[in-house]
């Protein structure tokens, strides 16, 4: 079972997702797509890092998501993945240039729906906002908007929080 999770700004998704992974009752390996680019990015990492559970795998990857549930797809018994988040790996594949941008989104896609294991993804939900003052801006929303719309096609749940709360959006 594939899940996405969808919400706004500290709108209490992680965590929400962290509590689905848990209750899979299967190993979890946490695809961190983050990079610490300043002070206030590595105390956020830090703290996500703290409230995640010992037993916990770690996979930290910026761009190659594919190449990771790939990887982990060969597993004897296919861990459940919780990718975290959408909106920071849509951001390095903008910053990585339109080859890998295509490279990269088209490849994941194809190995969300190959993954034999349970997915929780998280992403922001860019949908209810204002549409942006610049280029690079309208086109980080279009791009996780219409990732957004790809990921629910094939999620077999998708759920948004709200203020702490979840709202079962599919099934």
């Amino acid at each position: 079972m594939h899940t996405l999770v969808l919400g706004g700004i500290r709108s209490g998704k992680t965590a929400l997702a962290e509590r689905l992974a848990s209750e899979t009752n299967n190993s979890v390996v946490y695809l961190a797509t983050a990079t610490a680019g300043d002070d206030e990015m590595r105390a956020r990492i830090q703290r996500h890092q703290q409230h995640r559970p010992d037993g916990w795998g770690l996979e930290e990857e910026p761009l190659a998501l594919a190449q990771v549930l790939a990887r982990q797809a060969k597993s004897t018994h296919a861990p459940c993945i919780l990718i975290d988040c959408m909106s920071l790996w849509v951001s390095n594949l903008l910053h990585a240039g339109e080859e890998t941008f295509a490279r990269e989104r088209d490849a994941f896609l194809e190995q969300v729906s190959l993954y034999p294991g349970k997915l929780v993804i998280v992403s922001n939900e860019v949908g209810l906002g204002t549409i942006g003052m610049d280029p690079l801006t309208r086109r980080f929303a279009d791009e996780l908007g219409w990732l957004n719309q790809a990921l629910a096609a094939v999620s077999d749940k998708v759920v948004m929080s709200v203020a702490g709360l979840p709202m079962v959006l599919k099934p």
